[in-house]
């Protein structure tokens, strides 16, 4: 949910006020989103429909999980069931993601707008509970035959998206290679805590911190030593933020479509914009000032009405995912990603704060990977994505020519899926799952589909899709 899709959104905004006859400025987004609390907005007074949407947050969970069972290659089914799923709330300390940004920001509490209450702490020791701790909810898979894999595979979904958004891979994953696997709700996401997106400073590593810290205060809490980090869109440059200060976790890292790998040239890109006719001009010219905005896609999905916003949301599940065909599934995972994006606001507000409009990183991750001190790195693309699959390429060729020059610099791979986009775990769920095995150091079936192995060397022109 980044450029393409806020500038769909914006398409479908404009067209259905126009139909209504009722155009509103698209300035009052971010007016009513100004402190970046929308829970009075959304809500009121009125907690039950926060705990309603809570609710069926928990039941499109639940739902995906059962999904999650029929995804395993026909190579690997069998009649009893060797996999076994669990959801998990971990506490996590609150003062190891703020710090004192507190004292340095207007925001004056760091409470948060959505808390799991414990059933069985009164309401004083909930309180406190709320004022020190967080919780970060995911899913934990194990598999109980599968020990080819002793260290644990960690995923963390892209931008308003949550854990679940791997359904489809866990329990293929978990049968193929990896013992155990870990989806993570990212702080600010799903049914993790959601507390203000305060930092200390108005910077991109102080952004990037309120992530990094609460991935590792979990790693911490779940006593794990190494980790086997994934991570698609978003959650790829977040593993790559969290990989920059704890390396001696990262055993591999897995880079799905991440976003804020290229280098951007200014003047080409403005260039490029001047080039295009009016309409789109207009249009880009409008993502890019409620970007600086600080709107996001889900402050802009709560500003509609719900009938409008869940249509919004269903029309993007049927237009980006048509290899989901089953109708119950495609309910579930519409459910979970509109309720996600209508819970109040908080990680989502990272976007403009480490990315530029056309999702371009403010430090692009070229300059930032080949200095990584982690050994293997695999980038992961759809072959129709939209993620320049070049920003890895060009990763992979200048860390072979560090390496060449007698430094150091981590070994890149780079994999193509195919009959997939951007959302390649989900599109083509199989042969992602063959780079996910190849990339982990595993082994897949002979008769498993496999994945495009890219080298640099074979394009003439970094930026075409094919070789030369």
């Amino acid at each position: 949910l980044c450029a393409n899709q806020q500038s769909y959104f914006i398409r479908r905004y404009i067209k259905t006020k126009r139909t209504s006859g009722r155009m509103h400025s698209i300035r009052a987004v971010a007016r009513n989103n100004k402190h970046k609390m929308v829970f009075s907005i959304i809500f009121g007074n009125n907690n039950n429909a926060l705990l309603n949407r809570l609710d069926a947050m928990r039941n499109a969970e639940q739902q995906l999980m059962m999904f999650a069972r029929r995804f395993v290659p026909m190579e690997l089914q069998e009649n009893e069931e060797v996999v076994d799923i669990q959801l998990m709330d971990t506490e996590i300390p609150k003062h190891r993601i703020f710090g004192d940004a507190i004292k340095k920001s207007k925001t004056t509490t760091t409470t948060c707008q959505i808390s799991v209450n414990d059933p069985n702490t009164n309401d004083e020791q909930q309180q406190q509970k709320d004022d020190s701790q967080l919780i970060i909810h995911g899913v934990k898979v194990t598999s109980k035959y599968n020990n080819n894999s002793t260290t644990p595979l960690v995923l963390l979904h892209g931008y308003a998206n949550a854990a679940l958004y791997f359904y489809r891979n866990l329990s293929g994953l978990s049968r193929q290679h990896y013992g155990t696997i870990y989806a993570l709700d990212m702080l600010g996401w799903g049914l993790s805590s959601r507390p203000p997106f305060v930092t200390e400073e108005n910077t991109v590593r102080s952004a990037e911190k309120f992530f990094v810290e609460s991935i590792e205060a979990w790693r911490e809490a779940n006593g794990l030593d190494r980790m086997i980090l994934g991570g698609h869109s978003m959650g790829g440059y977040l593993s790559v933020a969290y990989a920059e200060k704890y390396p001696e976790r990262v055993e591999k890292l897995i880079l799905i479509s991440p976003v804020g790998v290229p280098h951007v040239d200014e003047e080409k890109e403005k260039q490029k914009w001047t080039n295009l006719p009016l309409r789109y001009r207009l249009m880009f010219g409008t993502v890019r000032t409620i970007w600086k905005m600080g709107t996001t896609p889900g402050s802009f999905i709560r500003f509609l009405s719900e009938s409008r916003a869940r249509g919004l949301v269903e029309g993007y599940v049927d237009r980006r995912l048509p290899a989901i065909e089953d109708p119950e599934e495609k309910t579930a995972l519409s459910e979970y990603l509109f309720t996600n994006s209508m819970l109040p606001g908080s990680g989502e507000y990272i976007l403009n704060r480490v990315l530029k409009p056309g999702a371009y990183a403010r430090e692009a991750l070229v300059h930032r990977i080949p200095k990584l001190k982690v050994s293997s790195i695999s980038f992961l693309y759809g072959r129709h994505d939209w993620m320049d699959l070049s920003g890895g390429l060009e990763v992979q060729k200048r860390c072979e020519a560090i390496t060449r020059d007698g430094g150091e610099a981590p070994s890149v791979e780079v994999h193509e899926v195919d009959k997939a986009g951007h959302l390649l775990m989900l599109e083509n769920w199989y042969e992602f799952n063959s780079a996910m095995v190849l990339s982990g150091g595993g082994k897949i079936h002979p008769n498993a589909p496999r994945p495009r192995l890219l080298h640099f060397s074979q394009f003439s022109d970094m930026n075409a899709k094919d070789p030369a």
